[in-house]
């Protein structure tokens, strides 16, 4: 599996500075943090499981913006609704990014059920017009290419391993904080 931080770090080299990003609860939110913070990204702290539903909003308000979310595993099993909804929807400025350790990893590794149960597979039959699964950079890296020459809603499902990052901080912007320059940037650009 690849290091979650490297797929996180690959993903965030290539996102256009122009687009949104919203991630999700615990340690992605941490590691895009550490690595690449802005106005224009969103870190949900606390409610789990709600982010894809926050960024089919932000797809539908924001037509010609796209939207990246990134999350986990854990996040988009507590909320499978969301996947048809955002299909059915099919906003096409959505990139929807499942960072699949198998583990509830921000609550203590507990294993999640993503591996008996296909989060592509549940896209697919909810009709996502465009999933992908990659197994290591090099797939990582054409995934990525072939988003930015595809129209959504697009799931790329990254398998990736469990591996804690030493001395990654929590964001330090207060909840309030991050939805002012939030908004202030979504209605900037």
């Amino acid at each position: 599996m690849i290091p979650r931080y490297q797929v996180i770090r690959r993903i965030l080299s290539r996102i256009p500075k122009e687009d949104v990003l919203i991630t999700t609860t615990g340690m992605i939110s941490r590691e895009v943090f550490d690595i690449y913070d802005r106005p224009n990204n969103f870190y949900m702290l606390g409610s789990m499981g709600l982010l894809s539903s926050f960024g089919l909003g932000l797809a539908i308000t924001f037509p010609d913006k796209r939207i990246w979310i990134l999350e986990g595993d854990g996040s988009a099993l507590m909320s499978l609704g969301t996947l048809p909804l955002i299909a059915s929807e099919s906003p096409k400025n959505i990139v929807h990014f499942v960072l699949d350790n198998e583990a509830y990893e921000s609550t203590g590794g507990q294993p999640s059920i993503s591996s008996k149960v296909s989060l592509e597979q549940i896209a697919i039959s909810s009709g996502y017009p465009n999933v992908t699964k990659v197994t290591t950079l090099e797939s990582l890296e054409i995934a990525i290419s072939e988003i930015h020459d595809s129209v959504g809603p697009i799931l790329c499902l990254a398998k990736c391993g469990i591996e804690p990052v030493e001395g990654i901080s929590r964001v330090t912007i207060s909840p309030e904080d991050i939805r002012d320059r939030f908004r202030l940037a979504l209605n900037n650009t």
